[in-house]
C-alpha cells in the first residue's frame, strides 16, 4: 500500500471509484458527491485551493481509493474531510484508517477543526469517524453543499 498526493493522471480512476461506490449504495443522486462539478478534475481542484490536498492509495500499482481535505470555513479555521472512497476489494484492510491519519495530520497543520458529511446508513464509515474523535452534530454547518447527507460530524484538531 502506497499513499501519495493525487496526480493529474489519477483523475479518471478516482472519479470512477467515487461514482461506482455511490451507485452501489443507491446514492447516485443530486446532493451527493456523485454530481460534484470538480469530480472531473480533482487534481486541479485540490491543487488550486489553499491548505487543501487529495491523496490516493495504491495497491499493486493501481489506485484503489482516496481522501481529501479542503477549506470549509476559513474564518473559523474549519476544514472539510472529503471524498473518502475505496474500491470494494480494499475495504477492511485498514486503508481507510491510513488515509484518515494522512488527511488529519495535514489538516492539523492548517486548521483547528474538521467537518464531514455522510449518511447514517454508512455504518462502517460512521464508526471509523467516531474512532477518530468526530462527534455527530444535530444539523449541518452553514455552507454545506451536499443536501442528501443526513449525518454531520465535527472534531477538533491538535
Amino acid at each position: 500500500m502506497i499513499i501519495r498526493e493525487i496526480k493529474k493522471e489519477d483523475n479518471a480512476k478516482v472519479k470512477e471509484i467515487i461514482q461506482d461506490s455511490l451507485k452501489s449504495l443507491g446514492l447516485a443522486i443530486p446532493g451527493t458527491a456523485y454530481f460534484d462539478p470538480q469530480l472531473n478534475d480533482l487534481y486541479h481542484y485540490y491543487t488550486n485551493l489553499k491548505h487543501a490536498n487529495y491523496w490516493v492509495v495504491e495497491m499493486e500499482g493501481e489506485v484503489v481509493g482516496g481522501i481529501g481535505i479542503a477549506p470549509f470555513n476559513e474564518q473559523e479555521k474549519i476544514c472539510e474531510l472529503q471524498k473518502l472512497y475505496l474500491t470494494p476489494k480494499t475495504q477492511g484492510l485498514g486503508f481507510a484508517k491510513k488515509l484518515m491519519e494522512t488527511a488529519l495530520s495535514f489538516a492539523s497543520k492548517h486548521y483547528t477543526k474538521c467537518y464531514l458529511e455522510t449518511q447514517h446508513e454508512l455504518k462502517a464509515a460512521c464508526k471509523l469517524y467516531e474512532k477518530f474523535g468526530f462527534t455527530l452534530l444535530h444539523e449541518p454547518l452553514s455552507g454545506s453543499d451536499h443536501s442528501a447527507m443526513d449525518a454531520w460530524y465535527l472534531t477538533g484538531l491538535n
